[in-house]
């Protein structure tokens, strides 16, 4: 059997063949304008170039931090609760009221310890008259001692149980032990209430912290007294404060240390609001840094490409850095310095000694 050859199938051939010589023609034009450019760096020899983008660099403070999630507390917002058994009957306070430091918020029934109260009142009336006529007995050296002890021991014990049933009666005022804002009353007049159930909640926002969990990783870079920043989404802004108190153990589950931060006077913060805290634990005053997505990986090496004047040609140089710290979207490093040109745009797919276009 024979084939024939088409018209068609000669064109395919012609054209593989010139595209090949076409390949080798523009890697020997490469080649040969590498080479001149070598050779004399102020040649006029149109090459080919690469557009980029450049940032100069210049040395600027840094901030190492570590963020983390943490919630608003106050050491002042307390749940008042009740000091005796009985039945609420007065409320005092509202929702939102000012109260101050000892005043009273509720009541709770004390006319048992009321008429208890009188009845001892009158007791103690008669044994203060009854010792006072045996002292003044015993002054004049009539009677005997032990009658005049038996009148004072009496009024004496009469004086400590009435003090007693005093006591009694002020707990059944259930009063703020600080000054603030009522946040919640969770009892209601008619209802029994017995010791240690909470009845108001009282909160002042004057001396408001923030806790939060930081990795033991961080152990011995967090210190009392250093920077914080901290970021509260809904006031929508940064707030500077300072660490004021640091946990000295571990928690087994987590491997986190607590770390507490006092925050300025705010009538916009709230207990329990969360925010994202970063504590600056280092910072450099004259650090070089570049954009973390400008650095790449070759061969195992962090690199960056800087542009250069080469003759009257700018080159791409591809310089290997090391990292001192990545915090947002930039980079500490080691390897560039300032006034170096860094290429910002452009940099994928360069290489060593590429001519470039800014």
């Amino acid at each position: 059997a024979c084939s024939a050859t088409t018209p068609e199938d000669d064109k395919q051939a012609r054209l593989k063949k010139l595209q090949e010589e076409q390949t080798a023609l523009t890697k020997e034009i490469q080649k040969l304008e590498s080479e001149i450019a070598a050779e004399n760096p102020d040649s006029l020899v149109a090459v080919r170039t690469k557009d980029v983008g450049i940032s100069e660099l210049k040395v600027q403070n840094f901030d190492h931090y570590v963020q983390t999630q943490g919630h608003i507390e106050s050491d002042n917002n307390v749940l008042v609760s009740a000091e005796m058994m009985g039945v609420v009957t007065r409320v005092h306070v509202t929702e939102g009221q000012s109260v101050s430091r000892g005043q009273v918020l509720a009541e709770i029934d004390n006319s048992i310890i009321s008429r208890n109260i009188e009845s001892m009142e009158a007791q103690l009336e008669l044994a203060t008259s009854v010792y006072e006529r045996q002292k003044n007995l015993w002054d004049q050296k009539i009677g005997t001692e032990v009658q005049f002890l038996q009148a004072k021991t009496n009024k004496e014990s009469l004086e400590k149980q009435l003090a007693s049933l005093r006591e009694q009666k002020d707990k059944t005022r259930i009063k703020s032990p600080i000054s603030g804002t009522v946040d919640a009353i969770t009892v209601k007049v008619g209802e029994n209430i017995a010791p240690g159930m909470p009845a108001v909640r009282v909160v002042n926002t004057s001396d408001l912290k923030i806790q939060a969990p930081v990795s033991e990783a961080y152990v011995t870079d967090i210190k009392k007294g250093d920077k914080v920043i901290v970021n509260i989404s809904e006031l929508n802004k940064d707030v500077e404060a300072k660490v004021t108190f640091v946990g000295r153990t571990i928690d087994r589950l987590s491997r986190t240390f607590n770390v507490e931060v006092a925050l300025p006077q705010n009538p916009d913060l709230r207990p329990n609001m969360t925010a994202t805290v970063r504590i600056v634990f280092r910072s450099v005053p004259e650090a070089v840094v570049v954009p973390i997505n400008i650095v790449q990986e070759i061969n195992g090496e962090k690199v960056i490409y800087v542009a250069e004047k080469k003759g009257r040609h700018m080159v791409a140089t591809r310089k290997v850095i090391t990292i001192d710290g990545v915090y947002g979207n930039l980079a500490q490093v080691k390897g560039v310095g300032a006034g170096d040109k860094i290429i910002t745009v452009g940099y994928q797919g360069l290489n060593d000694g590429d001519y470039i276009k800014i």
